[in-house]
């Protein structure tokens, strides 16, 4: 699916009267932007005129994203939001082995003009809680849950603890090749060895908050394939 000729059936994982969940693909922003041709909201219009997004997510980050439908629809989540109501699940590919059990980054976060953002006394305050699920030669797969939703939020707080997310050259994180994970790895004569992933390993994997009835619903989007391959290949080279 290419993202020119994406449309909002494409990646629609749930839809009510007020609500429509995606799986956001990766490399398309969330809101008009300079540097785009396309945008979700723009393609959320064409589905419902009305649309609104919910919350944002980064452009090379995929995963669920939510849209309201109608004003009342979008006040009734951004109050959940606001409130820290709604549970966000990130799973990310960290640089390093890691050990983490519910470990908290509390640290405030500044965002600089440059698009960048850093730690500081004088940012806005924000907390990450980090849990690996499975570690592999060189790298971890993490459960990432923010309380706050600071821009590059779980970015940061990784990289703080020498966790970088892989391919996150913004925070420290390195491109993951075939040759540094697979034994006896050969590259064809005259051609350059690509990268697994050609973007930071980061996925919004689930997002919990409350419907219009009142109702709590978990939805939760899947790997796109560049994360699976990447999983894929981790876990067929352990050793």
């Amino acid at each position: 699916m290419k993202i020119n000729k994406l449309s909002i059936e494409d990646v629609l994982i749930y839809e009510d009267n007020d609500f429509f969940l995606i799986n956001k693909p990766p490399f398309i922003a969330t809101l008009e932007d300079r540097n785009s041709m396309q945008n979700l909201l723009a393609l959320a219009k064409k589905f419902s005129s009305d649309a609104q997004v919910c919350h944002r997510l980064d452009k090379d980050t995929s995963g669920v994203l939510c849209f309201a439908k109608h004003p009342e629809a979008y006040r009734h989540a951004s109050m959940q939001f606001e409130h820290r109501e709604v549970t966000k699940i990130y799973h990310a590919i960290a640089d390093g082995i890691h050990n983490f059990q519910n470990q908290l980054v509390d640290l405030p976060i500044l965002k600089a003009d440059d698009g960048v953002v850093k730690i500081s006394n004088q940012g806005k305050e924000a907390q990450t809680y980090f849990t690996s699920i499975k570690s592999y030669k060189q790298h971890t797969l993490l459960d990432c849950r923010p309380v706050t939703g600071r821009m590059h939020q779980i970015r940061i707080h990784l990289a703080t603890l020498g966790a970088s997310i892989a391919g996150d050259d913004q925070y420290g994180g390195k491109l993951v090749y075939l040759s540094q994970i697979k034994r006896g790895f050969n590259l064809k004569k005259f051609t350059e060895e690509q990268p697994l992933m050609k973007r930071m390993a980061l996925h919004a994997y689930s997002l919990e908050f409350k419907l219009m009835n009142g109702e709590s619903r978990v939805f939760t989007a899947p790997y796109p394939k560049d994360f699976q391959a990447l999983v894929r290949q981790l876990e067929q080279n352990l050793r």
